[in-house]
């Protein structure tokens, strides 16, 4: 979330008439201000990961002469929206400020009321906001500020705001299938273990605790067997606050290996596990099932998601292995990769993060959108847009 959209200039500005049907339509010519509170916005937004999905998180800012009169973000699902939050420190202040938002002001009245509403009862004069909010029963806030009289404009870090919500937006185009992130930790040839292929941490502490934020963000976390009867893991959200829900954990696991005196299978009447096979092995199942474990048996990764969708997960977070992490990018059922870099080099023998991905031509492979990149402790974070989203 670094760079500025640009090419904003071209754009009819919100008050030169009808709110416009265009989704592409901006602020004209936005200023340095409208950036940078819109970034405070995106910065509080973050302030509610974990705890609003299935909402986006959204952040607002309300200024007043060029001051910051009021702060929200939406820190829990059924509970205030940005907004509102917003206002509420805002009081009287409010009137006659412009409302910086990450997110269009939603329309409709559910766990919360109308947003929009909320905002016109402020007396705000303008409300800037980064990206349209694509749910159908909640967009339209927009169009009800303008008929009100408020000046409105769109499009100001409208990437940014996407990029912030990808699963949500992915979601409510309809997606039968959910957001998927691949996570890897790798050294710097690219390896995720060395040739003993004795389990071992790659990268530092900060490094595993922005894995544990992701895990927090997820409705599910996956691995693949190997990860399961190398490394026994707990797949739980510890470093990082406790999400509204626990994700559940998954296990792709063809023929159904995974051990009943695992850490998952010991743990699964506690904390859901599921674990996905070919359908080949129903007696391996069935002992799985006698141990609390859930069992899902699908003939293809897609069909797979697809299950996976239909039960409510819109964002999945793997954690590999190599095969797992290889088999869903040459699917392309990856949309999201989260690249961990160690600084160090395992050499020869070591295995290769994709070594089971099929062979590309350097000119012909395709080049994948930086999202984000940034450094934690000694290692370095890289997020990339793999699907369009």
């Amino acid at each position: 979330m670094k760079g500025i959209a640009t090419d904003r200039s071209a754009s009819p500005s919100a008050s030169s008439g009808p709110w416009p049907a265009s989704p592409e339509a901006h602020v004209a010519a936005p200023s340095a201000d409208d950036v940078r509170f819109m970034r405070r916005a995106l910065e509080l937004a973050e302030r509610g990961a974990g705890r609003v999905s299935p909402n986006p998180k959204v952040g607002a800012v309300i200024v007043l002469h060029g001051e910051v009169v009021g702060e929200g973000w939406h820190a829990e699902y059924g509970q205030a929206h940005a907004e509102v939050a917003a206002l509420r420190v805002a009081g009287a202040r409010a009137r006659g400020a412009t409302a910086y938002v990450s997110l269009e002001p939603c329309n409709h009245t559910g766990k919360t009321g109308p947003c929009a509403e909320a905002l016109i009862a402020a007396g705000v004069s303008r409300v800037v906001f980064a990206a349209h909010d694509p749910n159908p029963k909640a967009a339209g806030g927009a169009a009800r500020l303008v008929a009100a009289g408020i000046e409105v404009g769109d499009g100001v870090l409208a990437a940014e705001a996407r990029d912030q919500n990808a699963p949500f937006f992915f979601a409510a185009r309809g997606a039968d299938r959910p957001f998927v992130t691949l996570k890897l930790a790798v050294s710097i040839d690219g390896a995720i273990v060395d040739a003993s292929r004795q389990p071992g941490w790659l990268t530092g502490q900060e490094a595993r605790a922005a894995v544990h934020r992701l895990r927090a963000e997820s409705d599910a976390i996956a691995v693949g067997i190997g990860t399961v009867l190398a490394d026994d893991p707990a797949l739980t959200v510890r470093d990082a606050p406790a999400p509204r829900r626990a994700p559940l954990r998954v296990v792709f696991d063809r023929t159904a290996r995974l051990p009943i005196g695992s850490r998952l299978a010991r743990s699964a009447r506690e904390l859901p596990v599921l674990d996905v096979t070919d359908g080949s092995a129903p007696g391996a199942e069935a002992v799985l099932r006698s141990a609390g474990v859930d069992v899902l048996a699908a003939p293809t990764a897609a069909a797979a998601m697809h299950e996976l969708g239909t039960r409510g997960i819109r964002h999945l977070l793997v954690e590999g292995g190599a095969t797992l992490g290889s088999s869903l990018l040459a699917a392309d059922l990856v949309d999201r990769l989260v690249i961990l870099q160690a600084p160090v080099i395992l050499g020869a023998g070591a295995l290769s993060a994709f070594a089971a991905f099929p062979s590309q031509r350097a000119e012909q492979a395709p080049r994948f959108r930086v999202v984000e990149r940034k450094a934690l402790g000694a290692d370095l974070m890289t997020v990339y847009a793999v699907s369009g989203d």
